[in-house]
């Protein structure tokens, strides 16, 4: 699946974060970036698998109704990240304080990178041999 690919390679390089100077507001405003993408691929990958799996919601759902139907499929997913990378991501946009967007990106090295990994870990564990035949 091109979008799990996608996922992964991103993923690949949010996880050098911690590794960079987060006293550079510009490093900050990466990783903040990467985030955001991580997030939208991660939603959209677990639309596809669902749909994959017949679940209804696939067809139309937000990301939030995306997120509560895969806790069923996938429980390495701990809703209450989930739904906090959600928040975040939807309050992004009014974030203008640089103490604000420093602690998000703490919070994207010391919760959110784990979670998005031990998401990949579980689908390539679960859709071994079959991702490749999914669009």
């Amino acid at each position: 699946m091109k979008r799990f690919d996608n996922y992964k390679r991103n993923l690949a390089v949010l996880s050098r974060a911690g590794e960079q100077d987060l006293s550079n507001e510009f490093i900050i405003g990466g990783i903040i970036d990467k985030f955001s993408l991580q997030f939208e691929l991660g939603w959209k990958v677990l639309k596809e698998l669902l749909r994959y799996e017949g679940v209804a919601i696939a067809a139309t759902g937000s990301p939030r109704e995306i997120l509560k139907a895969a806790y069923r499929f996938y429980p390495c997913m701990d809703e209450s990240i989930w739904l906090g990378m959600l928040a975040q991501r939807n309050n992004m946009a009014h974030m203008y304080d640089g103490a604000a967007a420093a602690e998000l990106a703490g919070k994207v090295i010391n919760e959110f990178i784990p979670a998005f990994q031990k998401l990949s870990d579980s689908i390539e564990e679960k859709y071994h041999g079959v991702l490749e035949e999914l669009a």
